[in-house]
């Protein structure tokens, strides 16, 4: 039993990592816990993109408009295995009600909100922690096959206008410069200028990681059965039989962190996006910033350790075996798009993406204590938003005013 911890952070990826470096920030002692390697689920895998202008929620009326056609092809963008839909229904219920046009306004001004935090707070935290060569400005270029394509996303940019948002739509010779070696069927593209990428999300958690040590954490392995507030501390429980204690906890354990909540009366609706890449040797492509193919539901990144193929949605739980033939699917679309990349040599990936259905996490108190933090559900955007919510856990934690009103994200909003 360890009683000189003032925090607890439950989870080693990139959002538990923020959070305990931000409450370093308060003079804070800071234990990890994790229950398996540092970053080593969904913070290991993702597509390294900071995407402060990805502000519209995956709910909306767009997706409920192609997901029927999506949902035929078992390799396509969203996939729901047959079994698991009676489990999903729930879920599922409650993304259609967030797809409502009043709720996706709702939505998108509040992750507005925490986007604004989230950039300043990245950028604050990647010059302390010394991380600042491992950014990258390049951009994103969002890719459409027509015109109609482009129109039918015209919308979202008017709302990413109207926050702010800059963008360029581009055509012809703007759009080979930006992209050299496009297959000519797409014919036009969105540029994103401001839109960032980290040399690699696995590296840079790492990193992050030693500057949180540097800082004086600890760090406890193993996986956390329950936890027990009593008056002024909690108790974690671990299943070894162990048990730890600190004056608050922050749960940031991604898609591991609905039964622990559940544990504390707190029925968040959290499901587990698993998503697919492939990770291509350097040099396979002659690639010049993050491209990303909506029509297909993925996304091609150059990294420091190689240009990664990845992205897609298949709704489908914690403990089924990967499906590998959803990474391949979307290799082959990424060489009939980029002629000329070789697809030889990659090493293939699945992880855990936590998500709610209206594309927001949570962020606050749990109705059993107050000294219990909830930090999990950022869907695809854990790397981008890790650093605001850790900002926002420090001002929970201090029982200061939070830098953006928090009810958006409340656990009890469902």
């Amino acid at each position: 039993m360890s009683a000189s911890d003032d925090i607890i952070v439950i989870g080693a990826g990139i959002v538990g990592l923020a959070s305990a470096f931000h409450l370093q920030g308060e003079g804070l002692k800071v234990r990890l816990v994790e229950r398996g390697g540092v970053a080593e689920g969904a913070s290991m895998g993702n597509a390294g993109a900071l995407a402060f202008t990805d502000i519209l929620p995956l709910a909306s009326p767009g997706i409920l408009r192609k997901a029927p056609r999506w949902l035929l092809d078992p390799l396509g963008p969203l996939s729901i295995p047959p079994c698991y839909l009676p489990r999903l229904a729930p879920w599922l219920l409650r993304f259609w009600r967030a797809s409502l046009p009043d709720r996706q306004a709702r939505s998108i001004a509040a992750q507005s909100a925490l986007m604004q935090v989230a950039s300043g707070a990245m950028e604050a935290m990647v010059r302390e922690a010394g991380l600042s060569g491992r950014l990258r400005g390049d951009g994103n270029l969002q890719l459409y096959e027509s015109e109609a394509e482009l129109a039918a996303a015209l919308p979202g940019w008017t709302a990413r206008e109207a926050e702010g948002i800059a963008f360029e739509h581009v055509r012809g010779a703007r759009l080979a410069e930006l992209q050299p070696g496009l297959s000519p069927r797409f014919t036009a593209g969105t540029f994103t200028p401001h839109w960032k990428t980290v040399d690699d999300p696995y590296h840079f958690a790492l990193a992050l990681f030693d500057a949180v040590m540097a800082r004086g954490a600890a760090i406890s392995h193993g996986e956390v059965s329950a936890l027990e507030p009593q008056g002024e501390r909690v108790r974690v429980r671990l299943a070894d039989g162990g048990a730890l204690e600190a004056g608050h906890v922050v749960l940031a354990a991604g898609a591991w962190s609905r039964p622990l909540a559940t544990m504390l009366g707190d029925r968040v609706p959290l499901e587990t996006e698993r998503g697919y890449n492939t990770t291509l040797p350097a040099g396979a492509f002659d690639l010049r910033r993050q491209l990303t193919f909506g029509g297909h539901g993925f996304v091609v990144t150059p990294l420091a350790t190689g240009i990664r193929v990845g992205g897609a949605v298949e709704l489908g739980g914690l403990r089924a075996p990967p499906n590998f033939a959803r990474s391949e699917a979307m290799l082959k679309k990424a060489a009939a798009f980029l002629p000329g990349l070789r697809t030889t040599g990659g090493r293939q990936w699945m992880g855990f993406r936590p998500s709610l259905p209206d594309s927001l996490p949570v962020i606050g108190r749990s109705a059993a204590s107050p000294r219990v933090v909830y930090a999990f559900g950022h869907g695809h955007l854990g790397l981008t938003q890790s650093a605001g919510t850790g900002r926002l856990v420090a001002d929970l934690v201090t029982g200061r005013s939070p830098a953006i009103p928090l009810d958006p994200f409340r656990p009890d909003r469902f």
